[in-house]
């Protein structure tokens, strides 16, 4: 009876340890999936706002009189930044810095569309815009929102802008967020990037959204 009972209390030790090893063979499997997959999420420069509920819409008009949306730019990674013609320093560093993106991306290169949104629309006209244009990367656009659009465009696409008045009439200036969004081939905003993150470091994100 003691050998059929020491028989017995040996079987289910062995049992017991054979479900141990098994749920932790499970528990190993199961954090390399997870290991996986976190490996699998792009590792971006910018910051990853995939999946966010704004900068959606786009609706204006651009230098050559033409609406544009995101639709129209399909198949293409879309690059917008917001500010205006007679802004001294952000503006031109962030559209000489994304044209200098454009020749990094080689061949995909012409897979990027610059899109430069007016906050200043009462001095940007269409054809300022064109000339604005044309003395950084001729295939960038330009988006002149009437004053009535620029407030709702603004808050669809979470940016600050302000006039600060000068010491006449058409001197001001205008304060506004100095970032750019990023968005992928399917028109879906991504990334929002840093002013100063640097050509390389955009074009690195870009390369990856156009995988």
């Amino acid at each position: 009876m003691n050998t059929l009972n020491a028989s017995a209390v040996q079987w289910v030790r062995r049992v017991q340890l054979m479900r141990c090893a098994a749920l932790l063979s499970v528990a190993v499997v199961g954090s390399l999936g997870l290991m996986a997959c976190s490996d699998n999420k792009p590792a971006f420069k910018g910051v990853d706002i995939t999946g966010a509920d704004y900068a959606k819409t786009l609706n204006l008009v651009d230098q050559h009189g033409q609406v544009r949306n995101l639709k129209d730019f399909s198949g293409k990674v879309v690059v917008i930044f917001f500010g205006y013609t007679q802004c001294p320093d952000v503006c031109p560093t962030s559209l000489q810095e994304l044209a200098e993106v454009k020749r990094l991306l080689g061949a995909d290169g012409e897979k990027l569309q610059g899109v430069f949104v007016t906050v200043d629309p009462e001095r940007d006209t269409a054809e300022l815009l064109k000339a604005y244009m044309l003395s950084f990367e001729p295939t960038f656009l330009a988006l002149r929102p009437t004053p009535e659009q620029l407030p709702l465009i603004a808050k669809e696409f979470k940016i600050y802008f302000k006039r600060v008045e000068g010491k006449t009439p058409t001197s001001y200036t205008m304060d506004h967020s100095a970032g750019s969004y990023s968005f992928d081939t399917q028109g879906r905003v991504r990334l929002f990037n840093r002013y100063g993150m640097g050509p390389a470091a955009l074009a690195e994100d870009l390369k990856t959204l156009l995988k």
